[in-house]
């Protein structure tokens, strides 16, 4: 069962955003204190506004905390908004940059809480109570008697229209700033979002990059085998049967010397073609024009190859017969290529460890649903490394990348038997790849 995936969070603030913050703060409170002293001697709320010295505290009360704000955005939005009601409500004189610390805040708190139901509460809270506060201090205003003792009330008046334009001013200042903290944070899961399935791409290549290799080695290692383990195999017994005639019968040893060359020969020659075919570069396209399992090419070894590899085993030591049943079909070359080497292996095998006087039978069955290659061997029947290890894992997966099975084990009349079944509906999958 697949594990779900955690719920994505924005990342924490970096070091570089804590420093950024800070260079904010500072050159937001130099912009306040400037706007204080100024706003202080235009006096801008006439003869009623605070001192200039109140107005320097709460340009710094007011722009400071912004350096914390990514770490604690409801706290300091909090702060900074009940600063700024207090502020406006005591004339304090300073209202153009205080407006800057306020849209900051509120949009840091839909920026970087994670807490969504959290975020919005602490937001329409602080919204609402602005808008409460604007409309009390509007009613105040328009319902105060001027100096002739007349209500400046109306729906006409103009003090009642200006205050009508800052209730939209605000409107669209504070959903300015909920709608673009909100995207902000939109932005920042999609990024997020964005690389870890980047890094989660970046894994599955790595780990499909190293799958490959190790395919790649197996195959190397089954080539390696199957080319090296049946001449070196062949050339040990001619040469421990020329080194047992030696005295006695010298044209024996002889020729026995003469296979033990022929076998080094033809061992050199597989090992070259199979180090040419792996240094083939790629086609134009970037794939490979051939691959570690066609090593030998299909020019070299083909199931019509097979009688002479039955002739060598005969002259290595192991009478072998070789028959043909069923009309012969065409048949893909990888496909040629496993069923050989299969052969191959099992006759090197027989050899090995079929003891004195065992002898082999190679059979070819093309059916009418399958084609099938049988070898079996008379003499021992003992398990061995070479039949329960890495012969057996080559057999088996050449059998299985044709996209057919192996039976391999001891005859109930004795020997061993080595039977690879390729049906014909993996043969059309192999030529197709082909």
């Amino acid at each position: 069962m697949t594990t779900p995936a955690p719920p994505l969070v924005r990342r924490a603030p970096t070091a570089r955003d804590l420093r950024n913050d800070v260079i904010l703060a500072v050159t937001l409170l130099l912009g306040a204190v400037i706007s204080a002293g100024l706003s202080s001697v235009a006096q801008i709320y006439g003869d009623d506004q605070a001192d200039l010295g109140w107005a320097l505290v709460y340009a710094a009360a007011l722009t400071l905390p912004l350096a914390l704000r990514r770490r604690f955005p409801a706290t300091v939005a909090v702060i900074v908004s009940v600063l700024y009601f207090i502020a406006v409500t005591f004339r304090v004189p300073e209202i153009y940059v205080g407006n800057i610390p306020v849209f900051i805040a509120i949009f840091t708190i839909g920026a970087w809480i994670d807490d969504r139901r959290r975020a919005m509460l602490v937001r329409v809270l602080i919204i609402v109570g602005m808008f409460v506060w604007l409309m009390v201090t509007t009613f105040q205003s328009a319902t105060a008697p001027t100096e002739e003792g007349l209500s400046r009330a109306g729906v006409f008046s103009p003090f009642v229209a200006f205050m009508l334009i800052q209730f939209l001013i605000n409107a669209l200042f504070f959903g300015g700033a909920y709608y673009m903290g909100d995207r902000a944070y939109t932005a920042a899961l999609e990024r997020a979002a964005l690389e870890e399935r980047t890094a989660e791409l970046e894994r599955e290549r790595e780990v499909t990059a190293a799958q490959a290799v190790a395919l790649d080695r197996v195959r190397i290692a089954r080539e390696l085998h199957d080319v090296v383990a049946h001449h070196v195999s062949a050339m040990g017994v001619q040469a421990g049967a020329a080194r047992a005639v030696l005295e006695r019968d010298p044209d024996a040893a002889r020729h026995a010397l003469s296979g033990v060359e022929t076998s080094a020969r033809e061992a050199i020659r597989d090992l070259r073609h199979l180090l040419d075919t792996l240094r083939t570069p790629a086609d134009n396209d970037g794939a490979d024009t051939s691959t570690v399992g066609d090593a030998d090419g299909p020019s070299t070894v083909r199931l019509d190859a097979l009688p002479e590899l039955v002739e060598r085993a005969a002259q290595t030591g192991l009478p072998t017969s070789f028959a043909v049943f069923g009309e012969p079909a065409p048949v893909p070359a990888l496909v040629e290529l496993n069923l050989y080497r299969i052969a191959q292996e099992a006759l090197t095998n027989a050899r090995r460890h079929g003891g004195p006087g065992a002898s082999a039978d190679v059979r070819l069955r093309y059916g009418p649903d399958a084609i099938e290659l049988e070898v079996t061997n008379t003499g021992a029947t003992r398990s061995t490394p070479s039949v329960t290890g890495l012969g057996l894992v080559g057999m088996r997966e050449r059998a299985a990348a044709s996209g057919g099975s192996l039976e391999t084990g001891p005859r109930e009349r004795g020997g061993y038997l080595v039977r690879a079944r390729i049906p014909l509906a993996a043969l059309d999958d192999a030529q197709v790849s082909s």
